[in-house]
């Protein structure tokens, strides 16, 4: 059995490294060696697709029915943001307090599983098998994510996604609707004003949208969140424009489907509605599943979530838990706390450690 102090101490060492690598969405090769050299170091074999790593305990009873968990969290990164005082890929350490991007969404979170896993199949035997995967494109829903290796990892019974909840226990999470809305008006001369303006047919849209309202309200996930976050129009000062285009960002409970909600936001505006896709679902699981018995037992706290992860495109059964702070998530100046990343670790291990289905 591995000294679990020894790996609290490392997952410090292991975070500062990964702040020092950029790993921008698709740009995540390199930390995904670090990783990867991380487990190698524990006798551990990587298996890798893309950017994306795995690997698989081995110290189960190998019957026919075993059941698997999958560990999941990401390495990827948003862009820093220009309000960054400090150098974003140099950590600085103060006190209790890690400083970085990517230290709170999502490198506390991979350091704590990745002690908890190592704990874990250093273990004489589990009554489960664990895969540990570390996976790329979460912060842009990108299709060389983890949705390009779910089928690589076999039949899954239970998935535990690491992302920022203050280690408490998100049973739900809200889905996602990215909406690209058109309007189309017609071309003209500015001075003469002879063309039908497209941004003024986006700009009453985006005033309706604003008042659109979905009665049902989830007790877990609460209400629909419809939010307008980009708008293109135009080509030059002088030209009535004939396109403008918006964004809009829909989180969805589980009361309504994706269909029925795009009919409806198609029904109270003049711009045309194009779904990018339908696969970034709301989650749930049953209150009375083993895991979430086993948290309460711990003493966790549940709850829904209104953020969205890869949770979101399983099909199985999961949970999301992780270190971190979600408000702290693509802020300028991020950080995790190290006593957070001590704890997470503890009540991984705890969570799973006499775990059965």
């Amino acid at each position: 059995m591995i000294d679990l102090k020894i790996l609290k101490k490392e997952s410090i060492q292991l975070l500062m490294k990964l702040i020092t690598i950029p790993s921008i969405s698709k740009k995540e090769y390199k930390v995904s060696l670090l990783i990867e050299n991380y487990l190698h170091k524990y006798g551990f074999k990587v298996k890798r697709k893309f950017n994306n790593i795995w690997t698989e305990s081995i110290n189960y009873n190998n019957k026919k029915n075993i059941k698997t968990i999958l560990l999941n969290t990401h390495h990827d990164t948003i862009n820093p943001g220009k309000s960054w005082i400090t150098n974003p890929f140099y950590p600085i350490k103060k006190g209790n307090k890690i400083i970085g991007l990517g230290s709170n969404d999502a490198g506390g979170s991979i350091v704590s599983l990745l002690s908890a896993f190592i704990y874990l199949c250093k273990l004489p035997e589990l009554p489960y098998k664990l895969i540990m995967s570390i996976t790329a494109e979460e912060e842009i829903s990108g299709s060389l994510g983890i949705i390009s290796i779910l089928s690589e990892l076999g039949t899954i019974d239970l998935g535990i996604v690491g992302e920022p909840t203050n280690m408490k226990l998100a049973i739900a999470e809200k889905g996602l609707l990215i909406l690209d809305c058109i309007a189309i008006g017609k071309t003209g001369h500015s001075a003469i004003n002879d063309g039908i303006n497209a941004i003024y047919i986006a700009s009453k849209d985006i005033e309706s949208i604003q008042n659109i309202y979905f009665k049902k309200k989830s007790n877990l996930l609460g209400e629909i969140k419809l939010s307008v976050t980009q708008i293109f129009g135009g080509i030059q000062h002088n030209v009535i424009p004939d396109v403008c285009t918006f964004v809009l960002d829909v989180r969805t409970n589980e009361l309504y489907n994706n269909k029925e909600l795009i009919s409806s936001i198609q029904s109270k505006i003049t711009s045309k509605v194009y779904p990018r896709s339908f696969n970034r679902n709301h989650s749930f699981i049953n209150i009375m599943h083993p895991i979430v018995k086993k948290s309460k037992k711990i003493g966790l706290k549940t709850y829904g979530s209104p953020t969205l992860s890869d949770q979101s495109i399983m099909n199985f059964p999961t949970i999301k838990i992780g270190v971190g702070d979600s408000t702290r998530s693509h802020t300028s100046n991020e950080y995790i706390l190290i006593s957070e990343i001590i704890e997470g670790i503890e009540i991984y291990v705890n969570l799973l450690k006499d775990f059965c289905f």
